[in-house]
């Protein structure tokens, strides 16, 4: 499974990523993969290399890179509850420095740059994210109408936008939310948001998961939730995406 670390140029200088691609064929449809908020670190990579093994060219950048190379913080083998607080004061301020104009702008660059890699299939693209990484997807959905055609989020924030955000969004979608994350009241309130504003989606509460869960890193990991996940994500971009 051929890898490879790129930059990526942007406006406010050069996003550090990490690519993965099948390693026969010439051209792969697209997929923009948004890290959660402990960023690029071998368990994106896994993750990354997983999804491509199935067709696709898979892009996951550095959120973060106006701070540095990735892994912007200091992170240990496994992410547990004793070390999360300290880790979590660390990416919080990241994580809140990065503005909306922020997040759209980089959007630009990210699928201006995954639509040129000569690995890449011409043809629509497809954007997933984990954490606060799903509420990137969103926002890059709703600004990219004609260039994004599956988008999936799995435990984000993916309704702080609010309705009229969600309305913009024409790709097809899939939201996997943590147990711990969303009441089945608020799930309500999110599906009946998504059905007015005419979105093609499944939103769903994943049963007795925490945030974090698809993460293998960390004490949230659920491995039936990251089974799930796959199952959710891979037909998702097979009905949307011409799979190479």
């Amino acid at each position: 499974m051929p890898t490879t670390t790129l930059q990526i140029p942007t406006t406010d200088g050069r996003a550090d990523a990490f690519a993965a691609f099948p390693d026969h064929g010439e051209r792969h449809p697209g997929v923009l993969m948004y890290a959660d908020g402990f960023g690029i670190r071998p368990v994106l990579r896994e993750m990354a290399r997983e999804l491509a093994g199935h067709g696709y060219y898979v892009l996951v950048p550095n959120l973060f890179y106006r701070h540095g190379a990735a892994p912007v913080i200091d992170l240990p083998e496994h992410i547990g509850e004793e070390v999360r607080p300290a880790l979590m004061a660390q990416v919080m301020p990241l994580i809140e420095g990065h503005t909306a104009e922020r997040v759209l702008s980089d959007a630009d660059a990210y699928l201006s740059f995954l639509t040129t890699q000569p690995e890449v299939g011409a043809g629509p693209v497809a954007v997933t994210g984990y954490c606060i990484g799903g509420l990137l997807a969103v926002r890059t959905a709703a600004a990219h109408p004609d260039q994004v055609a599956a988008v999936a989020a799995f435990h984000g924030p993916v309704g702080a936008d609010g309705p009229e955000a969600l309305a913009e969004i024409t790709a097809q979608v899939h939201f996997g939310h943590a147990e711990s994350d969303l009441t089945p009241e608020s799930l309500g309130e999110l599906n009946r948001a998504l059905d007015a504003a005419g979105v093609r989606y499944t939103s769903e509460i994943y049963p007795g998961t925490v945030h974090g869960f698809t993460m293998s890193d960390t004490d949230a990991f659920d491995p039936a939730g990251l089974r799930r996940h796959w199952d959710r994500l891979l037909p998702l971009l097979d009905r949307t995406l011409a799979s190479g």
